[in-house]
Order: C-alpha cells, then sequence, then structure tokens
C-alpha cells in the first residue's frame, strides 16, 4: 500500500504528466455530458429501448456509453471514425494510391487522415439518417419529422465531429491513445450499473455468496485476458558489426516481438456484425415459408446461448484472426527491413528464407491466438447460461473485455514511461508493462 501511494505522489509530482492527466479528465467530463444531450424534437419519456440486448445495435450502445439508447446528440460516438479507419486501412492494401500515401511518411500520413476525417462526415450521415429513420419511434417525435430528421442528421454528424476532435486532443495531450480511451470511457461507464444489477438479482434471490464468486471469476478471467494481450513470441535478430565514421559499432541482439494476439478486437467484432445474417436469413425464411425447421433455426442463431451458435461464432473469430494477422504483418516487408538495417535471424539466411521463417512462426502463434479469442468471445454465453445478468455477463469477454484490457495497458505504459523518464521507479516491482498498441488493433 504504501508503494501504491508513493507511486501516484511521483505520479502528481511530474508536472507534465499531471497536466496531460488532468485535461484527459476534463476532456471525458465533456464527453460523457455531451452522450446525455438529447436530439431537439424528442419526448424521453416516450423512448424505448432502442437497442436489442444481444444485437449489434446492442454492441454500439456499449461501446458509445449509452448515447445510443438515449437518442443523445453523440449517438454515433466515435465509431462511424473506426469504421473509416478500417476501410482506409483495407484500401491500403487494395490501391496503389493509397499504398503510395501510406509510403511517403509524414506528409502522406496527415493525407490520409484527412481523408479520413472526410469519410468519417459521409459514414456518419448515412448511420444518421438511419438511425433517426429506423430506432427512434415517431410517436416519441414532437416536431414536424422532415424538420426533426434534417436537424437530427446535422446534430449527429457534428457529435461525431466533436467526438473525434476530443480524441485527437486527448491523443495530444493528454494520456493515452484518445479515440481508444473514449470507447473504454463508454464501455467502463456501464459497469457501475451492471455490478449493481447482479447485486441486486443475487441478493434478492439470497445468493450472496455466488455473487462474491462471480467476482473472483471476473477477476481470473481479466487476468486471462492480460495474459493473452501480453503474450509474446520473440524472435531473436542479430545485427552486423558496422563503421560509423572511424569507429566499429558492435553488432547487437535484438528480438522481434510478435504478439499472439495480433489481431486485437476487430475478429470478434468482425464475426459479431456477421452472425446477425444467418439470423435474418433464417427469420424471414421462417416467416415466407412457414417451415417448422426454418423456425426452429431461426430461434437457434438469433440466440447467443445456443451450442450451434457459438460454434459458428468461434469459427468466424478464428477464421477473421487468420485475415487480420495477414493483412497486418507483412512477412516479406520484415525480411527486406531487417536486410536493409543489416540484421539477421540467427540460422535463417536473409532475404526470401526470413520471409519464410517468419510467415511460419505467425502460422503457428495466430492458430492458439485466435482459439483462445474465441474462448474470450463465448465467455459471456456461458455467464449467462449461470443466471447472470445481460448487462454483467458481456464483461466477463468479448469486445468489451480485450478493449479495456487493451486501453489500460497502454495507457499505463505511457504512465510508466514518464516515471522512468523521470528517474523514478516503475508501477511494477519487477518487469514492465507491454502496451499492445490498440491503435493497431482498433484502427484510428
Amino acid at each position: 500500500m504504501d508503494k501504491f501511494i508513493t507511486t501516484l505522489r511521483n505520479i502528481w509530482s511530474i508536472e507534465e504528466l499531471r497536466k496531460r492527466i488532468l485535461q484527459t479528465v476534463l476532456i471525458i467530463l465533456i464527453f460523457r455530458i455531451g452522450s446525455h444531450v438529447v436530439l431537439p424534437g424528442v419526448d424521453v419519456a416516450k423512448l424505448k429501448d432502442l437497442t436489442q440486448s444481444n444485437g449489434l445495435l446492442g454492441l454500439l450502445n456499449t461501446l458509445v456509453g449509452g448515447a445510443f439508447q438515449n437518442a443523445s446528440v453523440m449517438a454515433l460516438g466515435i465509431m462511424p471514425y473506426i469504421s473509416a479507419s478500417i476501410a482506409i486501412q483495407l484500401l491500403t492494401l487494395a490501391l496503389p494510391y493509397f499504398s503510395k500515401l501510406q509510403k511517403e511518411g509524414e506528409s502522406g500520413r496527415r493525407k490520409l487522415n484527412q481523408i479520413t476525417r472526410w469519410l468519417t462526415i459521409i459514414v456518419a450521415a448515412a448511420q444518421a439518417l438511419t438511425y433517426v429513420r429506423a430506432t427512434i419511434p415517431t410517436d416519441a417525435i414532437t416536431i414536424n419529422q422532415g424538420l426533426f430528421y434534417v436537424s437530427s442528421v446535422i446534430l449527429i454528424v457534428s457529435g461525431t465531429v466533436m467526438c473525434m476532435w476530443l480524441g485527437e486532443r486527448m491523443t495530444e495531450k493528454g494520456v493515452g491513445n484518445g479515440i481508444s480511451m473514449m470507447i473504454m470511457i463508454g464501455i467502463v461507464s456501464r459497469f457501475p450499473g451492471a455490478i449493481i444489477g447482479e447485486a441486486q438479482s443475487r441478493g434478492g434471490n439470497g445468493q450472496i455468496l455466488f455473487f462474491v464468486l462471480e467476482i473472483v471469476a471476473l477477476f481470473l478471467v481479466v487476468l486471462f485476458a492480460v495474459a493473452i494481450t501480453q503474450a509474446t513470441r520473440r524472435i531473436p535478430v542479430q545485427y552486423a558489426k558496422q563503421i560509423v565514421g572511424n569507429k566499429v559499432v558492435t553488432g547487437q541482439r535484438q528480438y522481434l516481438p510478435l504478439k499472439l494476439n495480433i489481431a486485437g478486437v476487430m475478429p470478434i467484432i468482425f464475426g459479431q456484425a456477421l452472425m446477425f445474417i444467418p439470423g435474418l436469413v433464417l427469420t424471414y425464411l421462417a416467416d415466407s415459408t412457414k417451415s417448422d425447421t426454418f423456425q426452429s433455426w431461426a430461434i437457434i442463431m438469433n440466440s447467443p446461448t445456443s451450442w450451434q451458435y457459438c460454434i459458428i461464432y468461434a469459427v468466424l473469430i478464428i477464421g477473421f484472426t487468420f485475415f487480420y494477422t495477414a493483412i497486418s504483418i507483412n512477412p516479406n516487408q520484415i525480411a527486406d527491413d531487417m536486410k536493409r538495417g543489416g540484421g539477421f535471424i540467427p540460422g535463417v539466411k536473409p532475404g526470401q528464407p526470413t520471409s519464410d521463417f517468419v510467415a511460419n512462426i505467425l502460422d503457428r502463434i495466430t492458430l492458439p491466438g485466435g482459439v483462445l479469442l474465441a474462448v474470450i468471445a463465448i465467455l459471456p454465453a456461458f455467464a449467462g447460461l449461470l443466471g447472470m445478468t445481460q448487462g454483467f455477463a458481456s464483461f466477463f469477454g468479448g469486445t468489451s473485455l480485450l478493449i479495456l484490457v487493451g486501453v489500460v495497458l497502454d495507457t499505463l505504459q505511457q504512465i510508466e514511461s514518464y516515471l522512468l523518464m523521470k528517474r523514478y521507479e516503475g508501477l511494477m516491482q519487477s518487469g514492465r508493462i507491454q502496451g499492445r498498441q490498440v491503435a493497431s488493433n482498433i484502427p484510428v
């Protein structure tokens, strides 16, 4: 406890870090206030649940901290910016123009950021129109519908741009990655209500001991997620001796770190999005043909706790893990960069053999990484089968848990770097915190 208090004092004594923390808190406060500003012309008393508890809309509502359900001006939060960033990242692999911009250094990065911002506005406008037309009931609109739709789209797009600006300011002047931090804050804001709801549910049934066991299980699941996020396969890289001026610089041995979970949370997001297609198709076929077979399968594919749903979901996550790892890591580029820098893997020839060696290592770690990621993704379904409330069960795995763990680790790593720079002790007595570089897993 004394070390913890001393660490807090050291953090507060660093002026730059203190200012960054205060600015981060201020930006978070502005973001949370904006999440509760309701669109003009909406009767809040007539608003029903705008989300499905297990649907894609429910996931979006969780990521934006309930703003979606509140019909807020920040209903879409930062999600259109995330979608635009993913699209731009995929375009850099498909179109030579975007690939060239990515290789132009700082100037290319600025151009890509500008294109991403304009694409964010387009995506936000399309999603905002769909949101106000499809989710807000007409009896909750108190003004002319045409005027309401136009004004709401403008306000929601403005709210998204505001969130984007706040995220960039947090990255520049605050602590951690701003975009990822805002998503994390949206998720954390729902945790107190979820744990209170679970405590009331268990307490009302006289199951206090079971609630305590749930808290212990949640702690163990978080440790499991941290271990998966931190797990790294280090490949030794030896650098040859170099002549710098009149001096001979001795070659150094470094390591090429390959994360067990390189894809991060993206396979779960993609898999969760695709899992709604079979349910929608089977529901349509069941309504059209009145077939009992289609009806039973529609029920199964719309039930996240069914074993058929979990198996298909896990297979999709493993497949997307291989796909996203393939587009995130280029073994040929790694081999070329290593060769230009005078480095080589001991026992492996430079060039194509090095590329094949790295690709082989990636294949070996991607499969267990994808399987463990699938286990985390389906843990909320098992928690629901044990009788936990939906809100509390969602924190036992899936998107929420991985984002929380990744962002916290990344932020703690940045804080620790300030402490070490000022010759203070780190946050841990042994070892160092390894951030997972959230920006690479949630493209921002």
